[in-house]
Protein backbone atom coordinates (compact mmCIF):
# COMPACT_ATOMS: atom_id res chain seq x y z
CA UNK A 1 0.00 0.00 0.00
CA UNK A 2 1.25 3.78 -0.55
CA UNK A 3 2.38 5.85 1.91
CA UNK A 4 -0.33 8.90 0.98
CA UNK A 5 -3.80 8.83 -0.67
CA UNK A 6 -5.08 10.59 -3.01
CA UNK A 7 -7.78 13.42 -2.15
CA UNK A 8 -11.43 12.11 -2.28
CA UNK A 9 -13.54 13.12 -5.07
CA UNK A 10 -17.13 14.62 -4.38
CA UNK A 11 -19.98 13.14 -7.00
CA UNK A 12 -21.83 15.09 -8.92
CA UNK A 13 -24.93 16.19 -7.54
CA UNK A 14 -27.99 16.55 -10.11
CA UNK A 15 -30.46 19.42 -10.05
CA UNK A 16 -33.19 17.20 -9.23
CA UNK A 17 -31.12 15.14 -6.42
CA UNK A 18 -30.08 18.25 -4.98
CA UNK A 19 -33.77 18.98 -3.69
CA UNK A 20 -33.18 16.20 -1.94
CA UNK A 21 -30.36 16.76 -0.23
CA UNK A 22 -30.16 18.06 3.03
CA UNK A 23 -28.45 21.59 4.42
CA UNK A 24 -25.93 19.24 6.26
CA UNK A 25 -24.70 18.24 2.95
CA UNK A 26 -25.27 21.40 1.22
CA UNK A 27 -22.55 22.98 3.88
CA UNK A 28 -19.43 20.39 2.46
CA UNK A 29 -18.88 23.17 -0.01
CA UNK A 30 -15.47 24.89 0.18
CA UNK A 31 -17.13 28.25 -0.08
CA UNK A 32 -19.38 27.99 3.27
CA UNK A 33 -17.16 26.01 6.07
CA UNK A 34 -18.45 28.12 8.55
CA UNK A 35 -22.28 27.30 7.90
CA UNK A 36 -20.68 23.40 8.09
CA UNK A 37 -19.35 23.68 11.32
CA UNK A 38 -22.46 25.47 13.18
CA UNK A 39 -24.75 23.56 11.53
CA UNK A 40 -22.84 19.88 12.26
CA UNK A 41 -21.01 20.22 15.25
CA UNK A 42 -22.64 21.71 17.45
CA UNK A 43 -25.56 18.49 16.76
CA UNK A 44 -22.80 15.91 17.09
CA UNK A 45 -20.68 17.88 20.29
CA UNK A 46 -23.36 16.80 22.87
CA UNK A 47 -23.99 13.64 21.84
CA UNK A 48 -20.17 12.89 21.67
CA UNK A 49 -19.83 14.95 25.21
CA UNK A 50 -22.49 12.17 26.66
CA UNK A 51 -20.88 9.00 25.45
CA UNK A 52 -17.23 10.00 26.96
CA UNK A 53 -18.87 11.95 29.90
CA UNK A 54 -20.64 8.84 31.10
CA UNK A 55 -17.67 6.26 31.58
CA UNK A 56 -15.46 8.71 33.47
CA UNK A 57 -18.51 9.95 35.96
CA UNK A 58 -18.91 6.40 36.66
CA UNK A 59 -15.67 5.37 36.90
CA UNK A 60 -15.41 8.45 39.80
CA UNK A 61 -18.04 7.04 41.68
CA UNK A 62 -17.54 3.21 41.86
CA UNK A 63 -16.25 3.06 45.18
CA UNK A 64 -19.05 4.51 46.60
CA UNK A 65 -21.15 2.03 44.44
CA UNK A 66 -19.30 -0.50 45.71
CA UNK A 67 -19.77 0.86 49.17
CA UNK A 68 -23.68 1.26 48.78
CA UNK A 69 -24.26 -2.47 47.34
CA UNK A 70 -22.02 -4.14 48.12
CA UNK A 71 -19.83 -6.99 46.68
CA UNK A 72 -16.80 -5.09 45.27
CA UNK A 73 -15.29 -7.94 43.26
CA UNK A 74 -18.14 -7.20 41.00
CA UNK A 75 -17.92 -3.25 40.81
CA UNK A 76 -15.99 -3.29 37.75
CA UNK A 77 -19.11 -5.03 36.06
CA UNK A 78 -20.81 -1.52 36.20
CA UNK A 79 -17.97 -0.43 33.50
CA UNK A 80 -17.52 -3.83 31.69
CA UNK A 81 -20.95 -4.15 31.08
CA UNK A 82 -21.52 -1.12 29.80
CA UNK A 83 -18.87 -1.62 27.03
CA UNK A 84 -19.87 -5.10 26.87
CA UNK A 85 -23.37 -3.76 25.23
CA UNK A 86 -21.26 -0.57 23.51
CA UNK A 87 -19.16 -3.25 21.53
CA UNK A 88 -22.66 -5.01 20.34
CA UNK A 89 -24.08 -1.58 19.44
CA UNK A 90 -21.39 -0.10 17.60
CA UNK A 91 -21.86 -2.03 14.39
CA UNK A 92 -25.39 -2.20 14.72
CA UNK A 93 -25.96 1.04 14.41
CA UNK A 94 -23.21 1.70 11.79
CA UNK A 95 -25.19 -0.60 9.54
CA UNK A 96 -28.82 1.12 10.77
CA UNK A 97 -27.61 4.25 10.26
CA UNK A 98 -26.70 3.94 6.47
CA UNK A 99 -30.16 2.53 6.06
CA UNK A 100 -32.76 4.52 8.05
CA UNK A 101 -30.40 7.78 8.30
CA UNK A 102 -28.23 8.88 10.59
CA UNK A 103 -30.60 11.81 12.50
CA UNK A 104 -33.01 9.36 13.57
CA UNK A 105 -30.43 6.43 14.99
CA UNK A 106 -28.98 9.46 16.65
CA UNK A 107 -32.60 10.64 18.36
CA UNK A 108 -33.19 6.31 18.81
CA UNK A 109 -29.33 6.01 20.65
CA UNK A 110 -30.32 9.00 23.03
CA UNK A 111 -33.85 7.84 23.96
CA UNK A 112 -32.12 4.79 24.86
CA UNK A 113 -29.30 6.10 26.49
CA UNK A 114 -31.59 8.33 28.97
CA UNK A 115 -34.08 5.23 29.95
CA UNK A 116 -30.97 3.31 30.64
CA UNK A 117 -29.73 6.28 32.59
CA UNK A 118 -33.31 6.69 34.95
CA UNK A 119 -33.05 2.75 35.81
CA UNK A 120 -29.73 2.86 37.02
CA UNK A 121 -30.03 5.37 39.10
CA UNK A 122 -33.03 2.87 40.45
CA UNK A 123 -31.02 0.12 40.67
CA UNK A 124 -31.62 -2.23 44.29
CA UNK A 125 -28.82 -3.66 43.51
CA UNK A 126 -25.21 -4.37 41.80
CA UNK A 127 -27.36 -7.17 39.44
CA UNK A 128 -29.92 -4.60 38.34
CA UNK A 129 -27.69 -1.98 38.07
CA UNK A 130 -25.42 -4.14 35.91
CA UNK A 131 -28.61 -5.27 33.87
CA UNK A 132 -29.19 -1.61 33.40
CA UNK A 133 -26.10 -0.60 32.43
CA UNK A 134 -26.41 -2.82 29.51
CA UNK A 135 -29.71 -1.04 28.24
CA UNK A 136 -27.61 2.03 28.49
CA UNK A 137 -24.98 1.09 26.66
CA UNK A 138 -27.12 0.08 24.03
CA UNK A 139 -27.91 3.64 23.35
CA UNK A 140 -24.19 4.49 23.81
CA UNK A 141 -23.20 2.88 21.68
CA UNK A 142 -24.77 4.77 18.89
CA UNK A 143 -23.56 8.29 19.75
CA UNK A 144 -19.86 7.88 18.87
CA UNK A 145 -20.55 5.94 16.21
CA UNK A 146 -23.06 7.96 14.91
CA UNK A 147 -21.10 10.91 15.54
CA UNK A 148 -18.12 9.96 13.68
CA UNK A 149 -19.99 9.13 10.48
CA UNK A 150 -21.19 12.60 10.44
CA UNK A 151 -18.09 14.23 10.92
CA UNK A 152 -16.98 11.68 8.39
CA UNK A 153 -19.14 12.38 5.46
CA UNK A 154 -18.31 15.63 5.94
CA UNK A 155 -15.46 16.89 6.19
CA UNK A 156 -12.09 15.77 3.64
CA UNK A 157 -10.01 13.78 4.66
CA UNK A 158 -7.15 16.22 4.83
CA UNK A 159 -9.40 18.81 6.95
CA UNK A 160 -10.70 15.88 9.27
CA UNK A 161 -7.26 15.91 11.33
CA UNK A 162 -8.60 19.59 12.56
CA UNK A 163 -11.50 18.64 13.20
CA UNK A 164 -10.39 15.81 15.33
CA UNK A 165 -8.86 18.40 17.32
CA UNK A 166 -12.30 19.97 17.84
CA UNK A 167 -13.91 16.56 18.73
CA UNK A 168 -10.85 16.98 20.89
CA UNK A 169 -12.12 20.04 22.82
CA UNK A 170 -15.10 18.07 23.43
CA UNK A 171 -13.10 15.29 24.73
CA UNK A 172 -11.71 17.67 27.14
CA UNK A 173 -14.70 19.20 28.71
CA UNK A 174 -16.21 15.67 29.02
CA UNK A 175 -13.39 14.28 30.51
CA UNK A 176 -13.00 17.23 32.81
CA UNK A 177 -16.45 17.43 33.74
CA UNK A 178 -17.10 13.26 34.36
CA UNK A 179 -14.51 13.40 37.51
CA UNK A 180 -15.19 16.34 39.38
CA UNK A 181 -19.18 16.03 38.20
CA UNK A 182 -18.93 12.35 39.39
CA UNK A 183 -17.24 13.35 42.52
CA UNK A 184 -19.18 16.54 43.27
CA UNK A 185 -22.62 14.41 42.75
CA UNK A 186 -21.17 11.69 44.44
CA UNK A 187 -20.13 13.39 47.76
CA UNK A 188 -23.25 15.80 47.52
CA UNK A 189 -26.03 14.17 46.14
CA UNK A 190 -24.99 10.15 46.19
CA UNK A 191 -23.79 7.96 43.32
CA UNK A 192 -27.93 7.61 41.76
CA UNK A 193 -27.63 11.74 40.64
CA UNK A 194 -25.01 10.65 38.13
CA UNK A 195 -27.39 9.09 36.49
CA UNK A 196 -30.26 11.16 36.96
CA UNK A 197 -27.61 14.50 35.00
CA UNK A 198 -27.94 12.03 31.68
CA UNK A 199 -31.68 13.10 30.96
CA UNK A 200 -31.23 16.70 30.62
CA UNK A 201 -28.26 16.49 29.17
CA UNK A 202 -29.95 13.99 26.96
CA UNK A 203 -33.13 16.50 25.89
CA UNK A 204 -30.61 19.24 25.09
CA UNK A 205 -28.51 17.02 22.97
CA UNK A 206 -32.06 15.51 21.06
CA UNK A 207 -32.73 19.05 20.27
CA UNK A 208 -29.55 19.79 18.82
CA UNK A 209 -29.57 16.90 16.79
CA UNK A 210 -33.23 17.65 15.44
CA UNK A 211 -31.90 20.83 13.53
CA UNK A 212 -29.85 18.50 11.42
CA UNK A 213 -31.62 18.29 7.64
CA UNK A 214 -32.80 14.32 7.43
CA UNK A 215 -30.16 12.55 4.53
CA UNK A 216 -31.89 10.52 2.14
CA UNK A 217 -31.05 6.60 3.33
CA UNK A 218 -30.00 4.02 1.39
CA UNK A 219 -33.21 1.91 1.76
CA UNK A 220 -31.93 -0.64 -0.51
CA UNK A 221 -29.81 -2.53 2.05
CA UNK A 222 -32.10 -3.45 4.33
CA UNK A 223 -30.28 -7.01 4.96
CA UNK A 224 -29.03 -7.03 8.75
CA UNK A 225 -26.45 -9.85 9.59
CA UNK A 226 -28.96 -11.20 12.72
CA UNK A 227 -26.80 -14.86 12.69
CA UNK A 228 -23.64 -12.53 13.26
CA UNK A 229 -24.70 -10.53 16.04
CA UNK A 230 -26.18 -13.60 17.48
CA UNK A 231 -22.31 -15.40 17.19
CA UNK A 232 -20.36 -12.34 18.40
CA UNK A 233 -22.65 -11.90 21.47
CA UNK A 234 -22.23 -15.94 22.45
CA UNK A 235 -18.59 -15.05 21.31
CA UNK A 236 -18.49 -11.68 23.76
CA UNK A 237 -20.33 -12.96 26.80
CA UNK A 238 -19.01 -16.45 27.84
CA UNK A 239 -15.05 -14.91 28.07
CA UNK A 240 -15.80 -11.88 30.19
CA UNK A 241 -17.95 -13.99 32.51
CA UNK A 242 -14.90 -16.76 32.42
CA UNK A 243 -12.48 -13.94 33.38
CA UNK A 244 -15.35 -12.88 36.36
CA UNK A 245 -14.73 -16.51 37.37
CA UNK A 246 -11.18 -16.51 37.13
CA UNK A 247 -11.03 -13.73 39.78
CA UNK A 248 -11.88 -15.54 42.37
CA UNK A 249 -9.17 -17.97 42.37
CA UNK A 250 -10.86 -21.37 43.36
CA UNK A 251 -10.67 -24.99 42.20
CA UNK A 252 -14.12 -25.05 41.86
CA UNK A 253 -14.82 -22.30 39.45
CA UNK A 254 -11.78 -23.56 36.41
CA UNK A 255 -14.07 -25.79 35.23
CA UNK A 256 -16.83 -23.58 34.72
CA UNK A 257 -14.48 -20.88 33.49
CA UNK A 258 -13.06 -23.19 30.68
CA UNK A 259 -15.84 -24.63 29.81
CA UNK A 260 -16.91 -20.58 29.35
CA UNK A 261 -13.56 -19.78 27.04
CA UNK A 262 -14.13 -22.81 25.09
CA UNK A 263 -17.81 -21.93 24.62
CA UNK A 264 -16.47 -18.50 23.18
CA UNK A 265 -13.77 -19.58 21.07
CA UNK A 266 -16.22 -22.12 19.37
CA UNK A 267 -18.35 -19.03 18.90
CA UNK A 268 -15.60 -16.67 17.56
CA UNK A 269 -15.09 -19.44 15.33
CA UNK A 270 -18.26 -20.05 13.93
CA UNK A 271 -18.65 -15.70 13.80
CA UNK A 272 -15.76 -15.78 11.29
CA UNK A 273 -17.28 -18.36 9.20
CA UNK A 274 -20.41 -16.67 9.33
CA UNK A 275 -19.01 -12.80 8.47
CA UNK A 276 -17.44 -14.82 5.42
CA UNK A 277 -20.18 -16.13 4.17
CA UNK A 278 -22.49 -13.44 4.55
CA UNK A 279 -24.08 -11.02 1.80
CA UNK A 280 -24.07 -8.72 4.32
CA UNK A 281 -21.92 -9.14 7.19
CA UNK A 282 -21.67 -7.56 10.57
CA UNK A 283 -18.19 -6.84 10.07
CA UNK A 284 -17.12 -6.89 6.91
CA UNK A 285 -13.99 -9.15 6.40
CA UNK A 286 -12.75 -7.03 3.31
CA UNK A 287 -11.55 -4.27 5.58
CA UNK A 288 -10.10 -6.29 7.89
CA UNK A 289 -8.25 -7.49 4.30
CA UNK A 290 -6.45 -4.03 4.73
CA UNK A 291 -3.06 -3.70 6.60
CA UNK A 292 -3.62 -0.09 7.66
CA UNK A 293 -7.15 -0.72 8.81
CA UNK A 294 -6.86 -3.99 10.95
CA UNK A 295 -3.67 -2.48 11.91
CA UNK A 296 -5.48 0.44 13.37
CA UNK A 297 -8.44 -1.65 14.70
CA UNK A 298 -5.98 -3.82 16.83
CA UNK A 299 -4.23 -0.11 17.92
CA UNK A 300 -7.45 1.26 18.83
CA UNK A 301 -8.62 -1.89 20.94
CA UNK A 302 -5.11 -1.88 22.68
CA UNK A 303 -5.50 1.98 23.33
CA UNK A 304 -9.39 1.04 24.76
CA UNK A 305 -7.79 -1.50 26.79
CA UNK A 306 -5.22 0.54 28.82
CA UNK A 307 -7.09 3.90 28.95
CA UNK A 308 -10.81 2.58 30.18
CA UNK A 309 -8.83 0.04 32.66
CA UNK A 310 -6.81 3.18 33.69
CA UNK A 311 -9.58 5.06 34.39
CA UNK A 312 -11.45 2.38 36.26
CA UNK A 313 -8.79 1.06 38.64
CA UNK A 314 -7.24 4.36 39.77
CA UNK A 315 -9.91 5.23 41.93
CA UNK A 316 -10.25 2.12 43.63
CA UNK A 317 -6.05 2.36 44.25
CA UNK A 318 -6.91 6.19 45.21
CA UNK A 319 -8.93 4.67 47.96
CA UNK A 320 -7.74 1.31 48.71
CA UNK A 321 -4.16 2.44 49.53
CA UNK A 322 -4.41 6.34 49.81
CA UNK A 323 -7.82 7.12 51.59
CA UNK A 324 -8.92 9.24 49.07
CA UNK A 325 -12.42 10.34 49.42
CA UNK A 326 -14.67 10.39 46.10
CA UNK A 327 -14.51 14.37 45.63
CA UNK A 328 -10.60 14.17 46.37
CA UNK A 329 -10.68 11.12 43.67
CA UNK A 330 -12.21 13.53 40.89
CA UNK A 331 -10.04 16.70 41.58
CA UNK A 332 -6.83 14.15 41.27
CA UNK A 333 -7.73 12.12 38.01
CA UNK A 334 -8.71 15.84 36.50
CA UNK A 335 -4.99 15.89 35.03
CA UNK A 336 -5.37 12.66 33.45
CA UNK A 337 -8.26 13.13 32.23
CA UNK A 338 -7.32 16.55 30.28
CA UNK A 339 -4.13 15.27 29.59
CA UNK A 340 -6.09 12.70 27.28
CA UNK A 341 -7.93 15.32 25.34
CA UNK A 342 -4.79 17.94 25.24
CA UNK A 343 -2.85 15.01 23.84
CA UNK A 344 -5.44 14.77 20.89
CA UNK A 345 -5.73 18.04 20.35
CA UNK A 346 -2.22 18.80 19.40
CA UNK A 347 -2.35 15.83 17.59
CA UNK A 348 -5.10 16.82 15.19
CA UNK A 349 -3.15 20.02 14.51
CA UNK A 350 -0.04 18.47 13.65
CA UNK A 351 -1.75 15.69 11.26
CA UNK A 352 -3.23 18.69 9.59
CA UNK A 353 -0.32 20.83 9.53
CA UNK A 354 2.32 18.63 8.15
CA UNK A 355 0.06 15.41 6.80
CA UNK A 356 1.70 12.74 8.71
CA UNK A 357 -0.31 10.11 11.05
CA UNK A 358 1.31 7.28 12.32
CA UNK A 359 4.29 8.77 13.84
CA UNK A 360 2.19 10.62 16.80
CA UNK A 361 1.06 7.61 18.15
CA UNK A 362 4.32 5.37 17.31
CA UNK A 363 6.49 7.42 19.66
CA UNK A 364 3.43 8.69 21.78
CA UNK A 365 2.70 5.03 22.83
CA UNK A 366 6.79 4.59 23.69
CA UNK A 367 6.51 7.18 25.63
CA UNK A 368 3.20 6.02 27.93
CA UNK A 369 4.54 2.88 28.03
CA UNK A 370 7.35 3.78 29.87
CA UNK A 371 5.49 6.38 31.77
CA UNK A 372 2.92 3.26 33.36
CA UNK A 373 6.30 1.27 34.01
CA UNK A 374 7.60 3.95 36.45
CA UNK A 375 4.04 4.08 37.61
CA UNK A 376 3.84 0.53 38.54
CA UNK A 377 7.49 0.75 39.93
CA UNK A 378 7.54 3.50 41.95
CA UNK A 379 4.52 4.80 42.74
CA UNK A 380 4.85 3.71 46.53
CA UNK A 381 7.52 6.22 46.32
CA UNK A 382 5.67 9.23 45.21
CA UNK A 383 3.40 11.66 47.01
CA UNK A 384 0.14 11.77 46.55
CA UNK A 385 0.27 15.54 44.88
CA UNK A 386 2.74 14.11 42.27
CA UNK A 387 0.86 11.21 40.97
CA UNK A 388 -1.89 13.24 39.33
CA UNK A 389 0.51 15.09 37.06
CA UNK A 390 2.68 11.98 36.01
CA UNK A 391 -0.96 11.14 34.96
CA UNK A 392 -1.28 13.52 33.23
CA UNK A 393 1.99 13.49 30.73
CA UNK A 394 1.03 9.61 30.23
CA UNK A 395 -2.11 10.94 29.57
CA UNK A 396 -1.00 13.20 26.68
CA UNK A 397 0.80 10.53 24.86
CA UNK A 398 -1.68 8.34 24.99
CA UNK A 399 -4.23 11.01 23.25
CA UNK A 400 -1.82 10.70 20.15
CA UNK A 401 -3.93 7.81 19.27
CA UNK A 402 -7.66 7.32 18.29
CA UNK A 403 -7.76 10.77 16.29
CA UNK A 404 -4.84 9.17 14.03
CA UNK A 405 -6.97 5.54 14.21
CA UNK A 406 -10.22 7.28 13.03
CA UNK A 407 -8.50 9.26 10.28
CA UNK A 408 -6.48 6.07 9.01
CA UNK A 409 -9.67 3.99 8.53
CA UNK A 410 -12.05 6.89 7.28
CA UNK A 411 -8.75 7.23 4.70
CA UNK A 412 -8.43 3.84 3.41
CA UNK A 413 -12.08 2.62 4.02
CA UNK A 414 -13.52 5.15 1.90
CA UNK A 415 -16.52 7.59 1.52
CA UNK A 416 -18.79 4.42 0.62
CA UNK A 417 -17.62 2.35 3.73
CA UNK A 418 -17.84 4.94 6.15
CA UNK A 419 -19.99 3.84 8.41
CA UNK A 420 -18.99 0.80 8.61
CA UNK A 421 -15.76 1.91 8.80
CA UNK A 422 -16.22 4.57 12.15
CA UNK A 423 -18.45 1.84 13.66
CA UNK A 424 -15.67 -0.88 13.27
CA UNK A 425 -13.11 1.42 15.31
CA UNK A 426 -15.34 2.16 17.96
CA UNK A 427 -16.30 -1.85 17.70
CA UNK A 428 -12.62 -2.70 18.43
CA UNK A 429 -11.86 -0.09 21.09
CA UNK A 430 -15.16 -1.18 22.92
CA UNK A 431 -13.89 -5.00 22.95
CA UNK A 432 -10.63 -4.32 24.19
CA UNK A 433 -11.79 -2.06 27.06
CA UNK A 434 -14.17 -4.65 27.98
CA UNK A 435 -11.90 -7.91 27.51
CA UNK A 436 -9.05 -5.26 29.16
CA UNK A 437 -10.87 -4.08 32.03
CA UNK A 438 -11.92 -8.16 32.66
CA UNK A 439 -8.19 -8.76 32.53
CA UNK A 440 -7.18 -6.16 34.86
CA UNK A 441 -9.52 -6.76 37.37
CA UNK A 442 -8.88 -10.83 37.37
CA UNK A 443 -5.13 -10.40 37.85
CA UNK A 444 -5.59 -7.80 40.69
CA UNK A 445 -8.23 -9.87 42.41
CA UNK A 446 -6.66 -12.94 42.33
CA UNK A 447 -3.23 -11.72 43.03
CA UNK A 448 -4.93 -10.74 46.74
CA UNK A 449 -6.83 -13.69 46.76
CA UNK A 450 -3.52 -15.95 45.69
CA UNK A 451 -1.29 -14.38 48.30
CA UNK A 452 -3.50 -14.02 51.39
CA UNK A 453 -7.51 -14.85 51.21
CA UNK A 454 -8.28 -13.07 54.76
CA UNK A 455 -6.52 -9.80 52.64
CA UNK A 456 -9.10 -10.08 49.60
CA UNK A 457 -11.65 -10.81 52.28
CA UNK A 458 -10.33 -7.38 53.82
CA UNK A 459 -9.96 -5.35 50.60
CA UNK A 460 -13.68 -5.29 49.95
CA UNK A 461 -13.90 -3.54 53.45
CA UNK A 462 -11.20 -1.25 52.68
CA UNK A 463 -12.93 0.33 49.85
CA UNK A 464 -16.12 1.08 51.92
CA UNK A 465 -14.26 2.08 54.81
CA UNK A 466 -10.75 3.46 53.74
CA UNK A 467 -7.80 2.24 54.48
CA UNK A 468 -7.79 3.46 58.39
CA UNK A 469 -9.48 -0.07 58.83
CA UNK A 470 -6.00 -1.75 58.69
CA UNK A 471 -5.33 0.54 61.82
CA UNK A 472 -7.03 -2.17 63.41
CA UNK A 473 -4.96 -5.16 62.67
CA UNK A 474 -1.77 -6.47 64.67
CA UNK A 475 1.42 -4.26 63.75
CA UNK A 476 2.79 -6.88 61.37
CA UNK A 477 -0.41 -7.76 59.66
CA UNK A 478 -0.60 -4.07 58.86
CA UNK A 479 2.54 -3.88 57.26
CA UNK A 480 1.68 -7.24 55.26
CA UNK A 481 -2.15 -6.13 54.44
CA UNK A 482 -0.78 -3.26 52.65
CA UNK A 483 2.12 -4.23 50.72
CA UNK A 484 -0.12 -7.37 49.66
CA UNK A 485 -2.66 -4.35 48.29
CA UNK A 486 0.18 -2.35 46.28
CA UNK A 487 1.83 -5.67 44.63
CA UNK A 488 -1.59 -6.38 43.52
CA UNK A 489 -1.70 -2.69 41.80
CA UNK A 490 1.61 -3.19 40.70
CA UNK A 491 0.87 -6.02 38.86
CA UNK A 492 -2.43 -4.28 37.33
CA UNK A 493 -0.32 -1.46 36.19
CA UNK A 494 2.42 -3.43 34.26
CA UNK A 495 -0.99 -5.54 32.44
CA UNK A 496 -2.00 -1.94 31.26
CA UNK A 497 1.42 -0.99 29.98
CA UNK A 498 1.80 -4.16 27.90
CA UNK A 499 -1.55 -2.97 26.23
CA UNK A 500 0.20 0.25 25.21
CA UNK A 501 3.30 -1.50 24.32
CA UNK A 502 1.53 -3.95 22.20
CA UNK A 503 0.03 -1.04 20.60
CA UNK A 504 3.31 0.92 19.97
CA UNK A 505 4.00 -2.06 18.33
CA UNK A 506 1.01 -1.83 15.88
CA UNK A 507 1.80 1.67 15.40
CA UNK A 508 5.35 1.46 14.07
CA UNK A 509 3.67 -1.03 11.56
CA UNK A 510 1.38 1.13 10.08
CA UNK A 511 1.72 1.01 6.42
CA UNK A 512 -0.52 4.01 5.51
CA UNK A 513 1.87 7.03 7.40
CA UNK A 514 0.79 10.10 5.68
CA UNK A 515 -2.83 11.60 4.51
Amino acid sequence: MNESIEPTKTPTVGAADKRAVPAVIEAEKPESPRKLFFTVFPSIMLPMFLAVADQTIVATALPAIASDLGEIQRASWVVVSYLIANTIAAPVYGRLGDTFGRRPMMITALTIFMLGSVLCALAPNIEWLTAFRVLQGFGGGGLMTLSQALIGEAIPPRERGRYQGYLAGVSVSSSTFGPVAGGYLTGAFGWRSIFYVNVPLGLIAMALVLRLSARPADRRRTTFDIPGLVLFIMFVSPVILAFEQLQRMRTSTLPLALGLLAFGLLALAALIWQERHSTAPLIPPRLFREPSIWRSDAMAACHGAALVSLITFLPIYLRAVRGASPEETGLMLLPLTFGIGLGSLITGQLVTRTGRTAIFPSCGLVAATAGLLVLAFWTPRLGTLVLPWIWCLIAICMGTVMGVVQLTVQAVAGPRRLGTGAAMVQFSRSVGAAFGTALVAAILFALLAATDRETASLFGTIIEQGPDIIANLAPDRQAAVQAEIVDAFRAAFIAIAGFEAAGAVLAWSLPLRRI
